[in-house]
């Protein structure tokens, strides 16, 4: 199949089963118990990356923003919701637009999947309307793209370690050294970036293009359902990195392969808990208690 063919092809794909999420967080009507940052972790003390972005707004730009709630009730137009992101970022709040250049806007995702979650959308016109596999052929576009990955992993790993820094073991040197404020030079600790993934999905449910960089422990209040988490817990993610795909790759058909119906498995201990998604649901809690002490 042509380049051409196969772009449309991908375009073209409206089997919604293979969606991940459900209506209601399409038109955006969701009601989303756990929104942004957890809030009920103390604030640092000291301003940090993270923080800084997101109590402005683009950088460099001097512009007023408009009163919160005007941005925070809009309404989405089903699957092209993302596109208000796109058109007018400025529109929105610091809680929701991270910051955005003349290339990408930053967004926290609505309905985050895992304790810190949040989309890259590419801002070219060309692009934003291709499903990623096609839009990844191009080899700008690409190393682009994957720059932005970059940054925005390092972001979202200094949230993670501002969230739990304070309990890590591999942080507590870190810890201490920020406490009695005496070194020039604080000690690494934990490197969170790895505990940061990235991709696209096979199967993306919105229409623009986006990419969801999120942290590994999948918990979070929006977490409803198998399709929720084996979209972030199987091949039906698609790391950035893989693009474009081979001929042959099974990631073609996400259907097909029936990633999103698959036995659900502990991301981090590899449990198998069948179709038993409430107990795959309070072992992951566990399993986010341990995870914070490493």
């Amino acid at each position: 199949m042509d380049s051409d063919k196969r772009r449309e092809k991908l375009r073209d794909d409206t089997d919604n089963s293979l969606d991940a999420i459900e209506q209601d967080e399409i038109e955006g009507t969701a009601i989303s118990p756990h929104s942004r940052i957890n809030t009920d972790t103390p604030p640092p003390k000291k301003r940090n990356a993270f923080t800084m972005l997101m109590s402005r707004s683009h950088v460099g730009s001097g512009a007023a923003r408009p009163p919160a709630a005007k941005a925070l009730h809009r309404p989405f137009d089903r699957r092209d919701g993302l596109g208000e992101y796109l058109s007018d970022p400025d529109s929105f709040p610091p809680s929701i637009v991270i910051y955005h250049t003349p290339k990408f806007v930053v967004i926290n995702d609505r309905y985050p999947k895992s304790s810190v979650h949040v989309l890259i959308l590419p801002r070219d016109p060309s692009k934003s309307l291709l499903h990623p596999y096609a839009a990844f052929e191009d080899p700008v576009f690409r190393a682009d793209t994957l720059a932005e990955v970059a940054k925005v992993k390092t972001l979202v790993s200094k949230e993670l370690r501002r969230l739990y820094g304070r309990f890590s073991a591999l942080d507590k040197t870190r810890e201490e050294a920020m406490e009695a404020d005496t070194l020039d030079e604080l000690p690494h600790g934990r490197d969170w970036e790895k505990e940061v993934i990235s991709g696209v999905h096979a199967h993306p449910s919105m229409n623009h293009l986006h990419i969801h960089v999120l942290s590994v422990d999948r918990v979070s209040g929006c977490l409803k359902h198998r399709k929720h988490y084996n979209s972030f817990a199987t091949p039906f993610l698609v790391p950035v990195e893989d693009l474009p795909l081979e001929k042959g790759d099974p990631r073609w058909h996400p259907g097909r392969e029936g990633y999103l119906g698959r036995s659900l498995k502990c991301w981090r201990c590899g449990r198998d808990f069948g179709d038993k998604f409430q107990r795959l649901k309070e072992h992951l809690d566990e399993e986010l208690e341990e995870w914070k002490k490493e």
